[in-house]
């Protein structure tokens, strides 16, 4: 018997996944003298570290007592759906990581419900229950309720539960009482989480997850179903629709610590991973040269968003970025394909634009934001969301979600979520605050974030996730307000912009570039207006006591990109480059604009 656990690991964003992992190597010895201590090991891509979220799945492993314990990273939020899924094949238990505090979220109830569904057994772990205002208890009896509500078996309701402090690296079976490690936690999960079952025949092993590597190209990792894979092997790659083609496996490795070992064979219950094989996709089946069986591919969750991407053709064209053409972004965005399960591109034809399909906007922003920090330049359009015909009836897809904010704002919160065609479904108050559930159309959530903490004063922690789809709701008001577009290529000066102030706001400084067309403010009133920004004070010998007053300029709204990506309108794009987020309409010309608009 082999003594191996495969775990994933759930939690919320922000609930100290991340931190506890980390902990666990350590506990694993992996660094004999702490001197990676206190970084964030696992979300080693810059843009993780910087949101505190996790994008792409990741494994590693730990030795400890005899045993090696593989260790599976998943997303947290809902957009890498895609991720979360096939990650939740190679395991045979999960960690469910609360916080002491909040509680379950919605977006632990995601991946909890796929966990559950397909059988798998949790440990529930309390983390931050050094917090002054935990109730570590109350948590505990809500975690209960919410796998009931998900329909889990009796056996699955009858969890262990860990309570402890990641971060100060202790965890206890009673949170009263702290320890000095972390080991009670490495003791639950081999008591408690079954051993892969080890089957004895012909080779099966389902691609779950995929590597890229610029030396080596495609890499399948997958956890063996059955039989012993050899390095050398001559195997069947079964795809799909049931075709099967011949493939060699050149190298083999496991998982130990955060790096690979190359082995001569791996048997049945353990993560390995395969390279030297040529055109698999996800979901795909490494079976028996002579007798091959597949295994039941993975389903994976269908976009629901779409944008334009197209290549930069402002005047500031090729200013910034180093990657600038068409051809450079199609090969891009080709790569991207090869690792990001839930996107789909397709090119227009005889044009330089892609249709890019995928989980949400923030799948899609996190694609476009890690282009632009590679050195790409491009244009990106307005969010849309998929629609579906079934017999003639217009579908769209909803989502499910949850505002958590301080009471007093809720009253304005629903009415605006109303506004855009959701429906309460609950409401509860958690302390102080109060935590409210509705159904929304897709649609209705794009730049749904700006208002909600514009109402709530900062205050409203804002979840969706997609729930189904459903007939089409009705048309939803959009924003009302036109744009100011500037008129001159040129600087923009504070003289102008200070007599301009009445018309709106800004979103640029004084001497920022500004080209004609660049959207550089939200107009008061509806209806486009264009200004001219670059219009600077003529100097006379007249001086009097009026004519001399010094500029006083309201500070410009910056946004985010995905902020941008929410707030644009039909007619224009966001330009991005490695150091600017710039509006800008799709027409720059004001009379082709205008003929456009008579059409």
């Amino acid at each position: 018997m082999q003594k191996i656990r495969n775990i994933a690991i759930i939690a919320h964003v922000d609930h100290g996944k991340t931190t506890l992992v980390d902990k666990m190597l350590l506990a694993g010895h992996l660094f004999r003298d702490n001197q990676n201590a206190g970084e964030l090991i696992m979300d080693n891509n810059d843009l993780e570290r910087e949101r505190g979220i996790t994008i792409l799945a990741k494994n590693v492993s730990i030795e400890y007592n005899k045993y090696k314990i593989n260790i599976i990273d998943t997303p947290g939020h809902a957009d890498f759906g895609g991720e979360v899924e096939r990650v939740l094949n190679m395991a045979d238990g999960v960690l469910l990581l609360v916080d002491a505090f909040e509680g379950p979220m919605p977006q632990t109830r995601f991946v909890l419900q796929k966990a559950l569904q397909i059988g798998l057994k949790p440990i529930v772990v309390i983390n931050k229950v050094d917090k002054p205002n935990c109730r570590p208890d109350e948590v505990h009896e809500l975690i209960f309720d919410l796998m009931f509500n998900l329909d889990a078996t009796e056996e699955q309701l009858d969890f262990p539960v860990i309570y402890g402090s990641a971060k100060q690296g202790w965890m206890s079976t009673d949170w009263k009482k702290p320890t000095d490690n972390i080991l009670p936690l490495l003791d639950a999960i081999i008591k408690y989480i079954p051993a892969p079952v080890q089957l004895e025949g012909t080779l099966q092993m389902l691609i779950t997850s995929l590597d890229y590597s610029s030396y080596v190209g495609r890499i399948a990792i997958g956890r063996i179903h059955r039989g012993i894979m050899q390095e050398g092997a001559e195997v069947s790659l079964i795809k799909r629709d049931g075709i099967v083609q011949k493939a060699k496996i050149k190298e083999l490795y496991t998982f130990t610590g955060l790096g690979r070992t190359r082995i001569k064979s791996v048997a049945s219950g353990d993560i390995c991973a395969i390279m030297g094989i040529d055109g698999f996709e996800i979901g795909d089946t490494i079976s028996d040269l002579f007798q091959p069986e597949q295994l039941a591919p993975i389903a994976i969750d269908e976009p629901t968003m779409s944008m334009v991407f197209t290549n930069n053709d402002s005047p500031f064209f090729g200013k910034e970025g180093k990657f600038i053409t068409s051809r450079h972004i199609h090969d891009r965005l080709m790569r991207e394909l090869d690792k990001n399960l839930a996107l789909r591109v397709e090119k227009l034809p005889d044009s330089d634009i892609w249709n890019v399909y995928g989980r949400g906007v923030l799948h899609l922003s996190i694609l476009i934001e890690t282009m632009r920090r590679e050195g790409y330049e491009l244009q990106v359009g307005q969010p849309k969301v998929i629609f579906k015909e079934i017999n003639g009836i217009k579908y769209e897809p909803i989502e499910q979600l949850t505002i958590n904010t301080e009471e007093q704002y809720s009253g304005k919160i629903i009415e605006i979520v109303a506004l855009r065609k959701g429906e309460l479904q609950s409401m509860e108050a958690k302390g102080d605050r109060t935590q409210l559930e509705f159904f929304i159309p897709s649609r209705g959530i794009i730049g749904l974030r700006n208002y909600v903490l514009t109402i709530s004063a900062g205050q409203a922690i804002m979840a969706h996730r997609f729930f189904e789809y459903q007939v089409y709701k009705g048309e939803i008001d959009k924003r009302t307000n036109g744009s100011l577009i500037a008129m001159e290529t040129g600087k923009a000066f504070a003289y102008a912009i200070d007599k301009l102030q009445d018309r709106g706001r800004f979103f640029i400084f004084p001497q920022d570039e500004v080209y004609a067309g660049q959207v550089v403010g939200e107009s008061a009133k509806e209806g486009d207006i264009v200004v001219n920004v670059t219009k600077s004070k003529k100097l006379t010998n007249v001086r009097a006591s009026g004519s001399d007053e010094k500029a006083r300029i309201i500070p410009p709204v910056i946004f985010s990109l995905e902020e941008a990506l929410e707030y644009i309108k039909e007619d224009e794009y966001v330009e991005v480059t490695p150091s600017k987020i710039r509006l800008r309409k799709i027409i720059l010309d004001e009379n082709e604009r205008k003929r456009a608009n008579k059409k």
